[in-house]
């Protein structure tokens, strides 16, 4: 008899099933929808022009070697992940930051941080969220209680802000953890704007939850890094900087390095002493878990962001993205249109990203 005998049947995941059912696919016009990966008009995954040129000028160095990374992970990377992420916005603010296996990773390591220092009883999820949100806290917090705060209005196809606000007031207690996503939510492209931002980090202070910034588009989701930061750097510098998160970062779509897996993880404390403790913990738990992070995509982002002329490509390449995704979402609206497709279709012309939810 196999040790694995008696290992009880899994479903596959959703996402990764969806790819392979389009692969054996045979029909001649077949439309993949699935993946979050931006794609050029041939269907290709695009790389982007500044990122092609920092790979030549990595390769070209004569000092470029396979060296493990210090357990925060490759100095330069971590120093422009803060950048990007915080701007000058940090003030006096104490933070922890480390590279980490892209998003998911960063996503991961925070969830498996307080289920060590602080077993949070309760997270709250936006209804609906990206689906590997419940199964990495499922996976690190079997005990903590997942609940879903009001997100997408499926009859206006607008953002529930009262939903949320109600929701979390009532019922969310002191410690709770709450993730929001910074910009280009997944699955609705919906974002708070800035006054419902505000407000959401009042009820955060207010009833003492613990928010995690899911950012896995900054500049990739309106062609500026500035704007889709907003939401993370006023959470930094509100109620006199009192509020502390936790921001995973990825690198994913707005380099376009999917399968180079870099990410970064930062945690805002109160003080030193705090941000000094975090730290320590989260290299035990990076220790056991993966030892070190992946240098050559690190690498590329860090050469990218600290080369003026590769950081103005790089602006340029974001707008060339987000520019093409609103064209492609007005020329959706104006087909739906022209052909009397029934309902409202408005809220394609002011969602985000390359994500959508519809009531079709």
């Amino acid at each position: 008899m196999s040790l694995f005998e008696n290992i009880p049947g899994a479903m596959p995941d959703n996402a990764f099933a969806m790819i392979e059912a389009f692969k054996e696919d045979t029909y001649r016009d077949k439309v993949n929808l699935s993946p979050g990966i931006y794609r050029d008009d041939d269907a290709k995954t695009w790389v982007l022009p500044s990122v092609k040129k920092a790979r030549q000028i990595i390769q070209a160095n004569p000092n470029l070697n396979h060296d493990i990374s210090p357990q925060m992970g490759y100095p330069d990377l971590v120093s422009v992940a803060r950048e990007i992420t915080f701007e000058d916005k940090l003030g006096s603010r104490s933070i922890t930051s480390m590279q980490t296996i892209a998003g998911t990773g960063a996503n991961y390591l925070i969830a498996r941080f307080l289920s060590s220092v602080s077993q949070p009883k309760t997270v709250w999820l936006s209804n609906p969220t990206w689906e590997n949100h419940p199964k990495i806290w499922k996976h690190t917090n079997p005990t903590t209680k997942q609940r879903l705060y009001p997100y997408y209005n499926h009859k206006t196809s607008k953002l529930d802000i009262e939903g949320m606000v109600s929701k979390l007031k009532e019922e969310a207690s002191k410690g709770d953890v709450i993730v929001l996503q910074a910009c280009a939510h997944n699955p609705t492209g919906l974002d708070p704007s800035r006054e419902q931002w505000e407000v959401i980090a009042g009820i955060c202070e207010e009833k003492g939850l613990f928010p995690i910034f899911d950012s896995a588009y900054q500049g990739f989701a309106t062609g500026n890094i500035d704007n889709d930061g907003w939401a993370i750097r006023h959470f930094t510098t509100c109620s006199n900087g009192t509020i502390e998160f936790a921001v995973a970062q990825s690198f994913s779509k707005n380099f376009g390095l999917y399968g180079e897996r870099v990410g970064a993880l930062h945690v805002v404390t109160r003080n030193n002493d705090i941000a000094a403790k975090v730290e320590a913990t989260l290299k035990q738990i990076s220790r056991a878990e993966i030892t070190s992070t992946p240098g050559f995509g690190a690498k590329v982002v860090a050469t990218i962001y600290q080369n003026p002329g590769l950081r103005e490509q790089w602006h340029r390449d974001l707008d060339t993205m987000s520019s093409r995704l609103r064209d492609m979402r007005m020329r959706l609206y104006e087909e739906l249109t022209k052909r009397g497709t029934p309902g409202d279709w408005g809220h394609l012309l002011t969602d985000v990203s390359n994500y959508r939810s519809s009531t079709v």
